[in-house]
């Protein structure tokens, strides 16, 4: 989880030092097709043919949508604000999926938990500051990213325990490539053999550490890597400032320190509702503790 932290960030840094000199369409075509190359073949070697046999075949591309709608739009709010900012707004994912699940999944969420949400809310404002000198439109595009992000999340729990999770990540990519390579005439601009291997990297940093992320899941229980996941902010804010100069001011860094704060919060509280509802035998009896 550590390394899948640190990795995709230089993904993000990649993407907002190619964006002045290519459309963001085309990194985004470099996102998806490059992580569909990679991770077919490991697809292909854990589960064989029959990875093209799954069931609900639209379920299982949907979630890629709404991955590929999240993806562009952060690519957009990378483009213009600094990495830090855009990663600490998209986090919002997690306060936008609790309003999801009441709302979508039909999950009783307790009160505490939308007193969370508020919180993180408030913290979103510190970063954001609509009408303040420190607004910048871009920060909107990454709101409505989240957004995409809570839908991915919630239509990939959806799917959890019907599909191997490898699987999962190898349909997903599917959306992605299929539209963006049939576009790609459209806004095509030949790369530099330079631009050309970074491209390469986007798709091979987004494959590798979502790899990595899925693997951390297989050996330790989600309540300990939950918090690591935040590692990605700070490795935003040191790539931000060692590659474009840009660091967080004070509000920002509040408001990071507290959607984190949420976040974990929130995180913690689904696993411990998730542990709630699990069965364990008992003399013989079924008891839901």
């Amino acid at each position: 989880m550590v390394l899948s932290m640190l990795l995709l960030p230089f993904m993000d840094a990649i993407v907002k030092f190619l964006s002045n000199r290519y459309p963001i369409l085309q990194l985004i075509w470099a996102r998806f097709f490059f992580h569909f190359l990679i991770i077919l073949p490991c697809v292909f070697f854990q589960h064989g043919r029959r990875v093209f046999y799954q069931a609900h075949p639209l379920k299982l591309l949907s979630p890629g949508l709404f991955l590929l709608g999240g993806t562009g739009l952060i690519f957009v709010a990378i483009q213009h604000l600094p990495l830090a900012d855009a990663i600490a707004i998209l986090f919002f994912d997690a306060v936008i999926v609790v309003a999801l699940s009441s709302l979508v999944l039909g999950e009783q969420v307790p009160l505490r938990r939308w007193l969370a949400c508020a919180v993180g809310f408030i913290a979103i404002l510190m970063i954001v500051r609509p009408g303040g000198s420190g607004f910048h439109w871009a920060s909107l595009i990454a709101l409505v990213a989240a957004l995409f992000w809570a839908l991915y999340f919630v239509s990939t729990r959806m799917m959890s325990g019907k599909v191997p999770p490898l699987v999962m990540l190898g349909w997903q990519s599917v959306s992605g490539f299929v539209l963006m390579t049939a576009a790609l005439p459209f806004f095509w601009v030949t790369p530099t053999f330079v631009d050309g291997i970074m491209m390469v990297l986007i798709g091979a940093i987004g494959a590798v550490g979502h790899l990595l992320f899925i693997r951390a899941f297989v050996y330790v229980q989600a309540s300990l890597l939950a918090p690591l996941r935040y590692l990605e902010i700070v490795m935003q804010v040191v790539l931000g400032y060692w590659l474009f100069g840009d660091y967080p001011d004070l509000w920002a860094w509040m408001g990071i320190g507290l959607i984190i704060g949420v976040g974990i919060y929130l995180g913690r509280a689904e696993i411990a509702t998730n542990a709630s509802r699990k069965v364990k035998v008992n003399d013989g009896n079924d008891t839901v503790l």
